[in-house]
C-alpha cells in the first residue's frame, strides 16, 4: 500500500513540476540533498504550509519528499539541479 501512494505521490508531484518550471527548480534543489538536509529544509517548508492552512494532501506530498526513494525518483525524472 505504502508503495502505491508513494508512486502516486511521485506522479502528482512530477505533474505539477512539469507544469511549472518554478517548481521543478525547487524540487531539484531540495530532492538532490543530503537526506538529513533535505529533511531539515522539508521542517521549514512545512512549518510554512501548517502556517497557511495548507490542505493536507500538500503536506503529504511534502513528508513524502523525506523519503530517499522519492527524492531519487523526482531527481531521474527532472534531472539534477544547475
Amino acid at each position: 500500500m505504502m508503495a502505491m501512494a508513494t508512486d502516486e505521490y511521485v506522479r502528482t508531484i512530477l505533474e505539477v513540476a512539469e507544469r511549472d518550471a518554478s517548481i521543478a527548480r525547487v524540487l531539484r534543489e531540495i530532492c538532490a540533498l543530503e537526506g538529513g538536509v533535505r529533511a531539515s529544509a522539508l521542517d521549514f517548508v512545512g512549518a510554512h504550509l501548517r502556517a497557511t492552512s495548507a490542505a493536507a494532501d500538500v503536506l503529504d506530498c511534502v513528508q513524502a519528499l523525506r523519503r530517499d526513494e522519492v527524492a531519487r525518483a523526482i531527481v531521474d525524472r527532472l534531472g539534477p539541479p544547475g
